[in-house]
């Protein structure tokens, strides 16, 4: 049984609910694999930009998950999401986590490898 407290309406504004990514074109055409090495190298270097490693890691099995878990991960984490979908977000000691499209969805040009 949970609390008023738990839910997840809007009620003073700070939690949003999480939803897909919009479209997007890469600039060049871009194979699956190469997409991966890119978010690979982004998760590996994203603590360097800042903020703090538990978020990082929050916010990285947040983008692995469905909609329903990646909500109660990051409710749970404690993060302040200001872009729905999760392309800039804050933890609660006001640092910026910013994501690129690509690690958060596929391109509308991606290509098969060959």
């Amino acid at each position: 049984m949970g609390c008023a407290g738990s839910s997840q309406t809007k009620g003073d504004g700070t939690v949003k609910k999480i939803r897909k990514p919009k479209p997007w074109k890469h600039s060049s055409e871009i194979t699956k694999s190469q997409l991966m090495k890119m978010r690979e190298e982004f998760w590996d270097t994203a603590p360097h930009y800042g903020g703090r490693k538990e978020i990082w890691d929050a916010l990285h099995a947040a983008v692995d998950a469905d909609l329903t878990l990646a909500q109660a991960i990051v409710d749970s984490a404690g993060i302040i999401v200001q872009s729905a979908d999760l392309t800039v977000c804050y933890d609660e000691r006001g640092a910026k986590y910013e994501i690129p499209k690509y690690v958060l969805s596929e391109p509308t040009n991606l290509i098969q490898d060959s």
